[in-house]
């Protein structure tokens, strides 16, 4: 009697999304969330401290305003790009600028919290010719990144000492130097 073997199992050409490995250009969406809810939340929570003391007729008024549209924008890219097709926003936004960028940071914050790091961080099968949601969401971080930037260039020539603020949780003094005067 003989044995009759099976033919070798052909592997498959095709990729699957589960075998293929994390993106190492995009941060991971926990990196994302604390960079947007933390670093960046607290920035721009100190940079709108000197514009709110503005007076209405300030003429450094006029260079704020299109940056802080274009970080309400970004920060709107964010909520979209993470939302990722699940249904419109939470209500309707503030009409009052600075009120606007608060509201939009809130809903950017609560969309990516819902993103999935393990669907966003892998790379589609090269097959389905998809883009991964990483790089759009990295990028839409980016943007926010480089508009809050703007945002404290501006702001520097209304509060010079505004990077003594920004950079103080850097630096903590084991033992500060005493008050008094040297000499």
């Amino acid at each position: 009697m003989s044995v009759i073997e099976a033919p070798p199992e052909k592997k498959s050409l095709l990729e699957t999304w589960a075998a293929n490995e994390r993106m190492r250009h995009v941060p991971p969406v926990a990196w994302i969330l604390q960079k947007l809810d933390v670093d960046l939340r607290r920035r721009i929570d100190l940079l709108f401290a000197p514009i709110t003391g503005l007076s209405p007729d300030d003429p450094r008024r006029g260079a704020i305003e299109p940056v802080l549209r274009s970080l309400c924008h970004a920060l709107d890219r964010v909520a979209e790009v993470a939302r990722q097709g699940r249904g419109g926003g939470n209500g309707h936004a503030p009409q009052e600028l600075i009120a606007r960028i608060h509201w939009a940071l809130e809903q950017a914050v609560a969309c990516v919290r819902g993103v999935d790091g393990e669907l966003v961080g892998r790379r589609y099968p090269l097959q389905t010719f998809e883009r991964s949601k990483a790089e759009p969401l990295y990028a839409a971080l980016l943007l926010v990144i480089d508009a809050v930037d703007r945002l404290t260039s501006i702001v520097r020539t209304i509060d010079p000492r505004i990077d003594e603020r920004l950079y103080e949780p850097l630096v903590s003094l084991e033992r500060p130097l005493d008050p008094r005067p040297m000499a």
